[in-house]
């Protein structure tokens, strides 16, 4: 897949619109409006030609030794630009993890230990009874301009989020500068989650963006409706813009006279966050797909690379030197239906029969080795976050349909289905024959979708294989031009069950496909399980909402158990990722693999970041 991951198989991130550009798989949740707010925090193209080194990146030579080289896929300008505002597309290295050291945020966190490592900001405090988030940043931050970062910097950030449509609006009410380094933002509806939107918010400079910011703001007041002409009007214009010269805060700055197709150079800024703590020098960035970057890690170019390669590849980089780290991606590919087109899915019987005849173990293995799981739970969110939200009694509850052709043969013919001549006819006399589409770039999906319509034929099923480039699959799934395909479950942006919900049941269905005039899978979210009825949206938008975690996890365990039962999409297995890390040449070294700090999903609040900003991912 390309690098990102939520969804991943590469690099590839969410560009403004999820609910259109569903193809980035580790940023695909970022974009979605959400009902819920949490604690917690949030956190993370197309393919260009393959890069080749050029004599300033390469090699690990003395002079490059102060260097760390990775790689992220961005857009060349003009197309690619530096309006990097969220919800704005086509901005360089927007959705990428390395935008954390060129705009940081205010914090970024610890999965694992569930807290803040302070960034811009130094404290950021809840009042419940004022329904205020405070936010101090700290003092004597700088611009690269030379300016002071200040509250106004943040407010102006926060009034574009608003301009743009970003999440953090369906919970908050009002921002407002109290000091120069004191931000309080207004709460309209609780949840748990918004701290995450306030401190995973790059914080961008008003010298740049203020004019912009100025006009959203007179217009948020006056309450005007950004579906109004003139709201449409600022909106259009405002992503139209492209500011020069980027103005920036954090440690390194775009070389933007030395950016080519190939790669990018991020170059020190001592006046920068933190500058101080980090040894390198230069970040050198490579463009591309999995497919772009391989030979460049295979060469030992690229220190670090988050796309999923192939298990042949994986192989050869541990042969040759490189350490493979395995975070949880927290999401992995699913097999997505067209109630539409074929209504016998509608059946759940269909659907869970299809969970049993498939070995999801097999299917990981062929497609990502090691780092392809197998689902314990199948409750539609991370085995690893399961114990978090859902008690030991109701964990016993979630059945994880292993490989049983017995219970499927069962299953299949319970819901009138036949076979003859070892093929399966439906209820109707038709045959059982459905195209799978997966996306041919992705280095993980589309194995897994090879081998999941090989299982399917061998039990009687009659699957054609569909390979299509990333960039139509979405489209197609949202447009219900499909029969089954690859998508993603879960999601790789923030910790809480909320986020994954959204993508199980959100994404590809007639809640956003509405949005480019679509139905998607079109699966009613309004079901009946063997525990009554239940309205899915309701449940899953109240698992956000408030700052009850106890009512919380009862929501999100409803939604669970529902998931698993009816299974509306099928998780094939869990990605962990299988990231090469090459230590000696230029970096000492990388996290153990025992280090906490690998629970963090790598597209959200990048270990690598987290660790090179403290010093303990330093030059050798």
């Amino acid at each position: 897949m390309s690098p990102t991951g939520t969804n991943d198989s590469g690099a590839n991130g969410q560009g403004a619109d999820a609910r259109t550009n569903a193809i980035s798989r580790r940023n695909v949740l970022q974009l979605f409006g959400i009902a819920g707010v949490g604690v917690a925090g949030i956190g993370a193209l197309e393919a260009c030609s393959p890069s080749k080194p050029n004599s300033s990146g390469g090699g690990g030579s003395s002079n490059a030794s102060k260097e760390f080289h990775g790689a992220y896929p961005y857009q060349l300008p003009p197309k690619g630009h530096f309006n990097l505002v969220k919800g704005v597309t086509d901005g360089i290295q927007v959705d990428s993890p390395y935008l954390d050291l060129i705009y940081p945020s205010g914090g970024l966190y610890y999965w694992a230990d569930k807290k803040w490592e302070w960034m811009m900001a130094e404290s950021g405090t809840l009042d419940e009874a004022t329904k205020t988030y405070t936010m101090k940043l700290r003092s004597g931050l700088t611009w690269s301009d030379g300016k002071p970062v200040t509250s106004k910097d943040v407010v102006s950030t926060f009034n574009l989020h608003w301009l743009m449509r970003q999440q953090s609006w369906t919970f908050l009410s009002d921002v407002s500068a109290k000091d120069d380094t004191t931000v309080t933002f207004t709460i309209g509806t609780p949840s748990t989650v918004l701290e995450r939107y306030i401190l995973r918010a790059p914080i961008m400079p008003d010298s740049v963006y203020g004019e912009w910011a100025t006009k959203a703001e007179t217009m948020r007041k006056a309450k005007t409706s950004l579906d109004s002409a003139e709201g449409k009007q600022l909106n259009g214009d405002f992503q139209k813009f492209r500011p020069q010269n980027p103005v920036v805060s954090g440690p390194f700055n775009f070389d933007v006279k030395s950016m080519t197709n190939s790669q990018m150079t991020l170059v020190k800024n001592d006046k920068g966050l933190f500058a101080d703590k980090i040894g390198f020098n230069k970040v050198v960035l490579y463009n591309g797909e999995t497919s772009d970057i391989t030979p460049v890690v295979l060469n030992k170019d690229i220190d670090y690379a988050t796309h999923g390669f192939a298990v042949a590849t994986e192989k050869t980089l541990l042969s040759s030197g490189f350490r493979i780290l395995r975070p949880p991606v927290y999401s992995g590919p699913a097999l997505v239906f067209n109630y539409t087109a074929h209504p016998e899915f509608s059946d759940v019987k269909v659907r869970q029969a299809i969970a049993y005849i498939l070995d999801r173990n097999e299917n990981g293995t062929v497609a990502l080795g090691d780092s392809g799981k197998p689902c314990k739970f199948m409750a539609g969110f991370s085995d690893i976050s399961v114990p978090d939200w859902v008690s030991d009694a109701d964990q016993k509850k979630l059945q994880a349909y292993e490989k049983d052709e017995a219970k499927a043969t069962s299953l299949l013919q319970a819901a009138g289905w036949k076979k003859n001549g070892g093929k399966w006819t439906l209820p109707n006399g038709k045959p059982a024959a459905y195209d799978i589409k997966f996306p041919t770039e992705f280095a993980d999906w589309n194995p897994a979708a090879t081998n999941a319509a090989d299982q399917l034929n061998k039990f009687g099923f009659n699957i054609t294989k569909r390979g299509i480039t990333f960039t139509q699959l979405s489209p197609d799934v949202l447009a219900g031009k499909f029969d089954i395909a690859i998508q993603s479950w879960g999601a790789s942006s923030h910790p809480h069950p909320y986020f994954s919900f959204v993508q199980d049941l959100y994404t590809f269905n007639y809640v956003t496909a509405a949005n480019s005039g679509g139905k998607g899978m079109n699966f009613p979210l309004k079901q009946t399980t063997s525990a009554g009825p239940i309205d899915l949206q309701s449940v899953v938008d109240k698992s956000a909402q408030g700052l009850n975690l106890d009512e919380q996890k009862k929501n999100v365990t409803a939604a669970a158990l529902a998931f698993n039962e009816l299974l509306p999409i099928i998780p094939l297995w869990e990605r962990y990722g299988n990231n090469p890390a090459l230590e000696g040449k230029r970096v000492a070294k990388f996290p153990a693999d025992d280090d906490p700090i690998l629970k963090n999903a790598p597209y959200a609040d990048n270990f690598v970041i987290m660790y090179m900003y403290q010093g303990k991912v330093a030059p050798v």
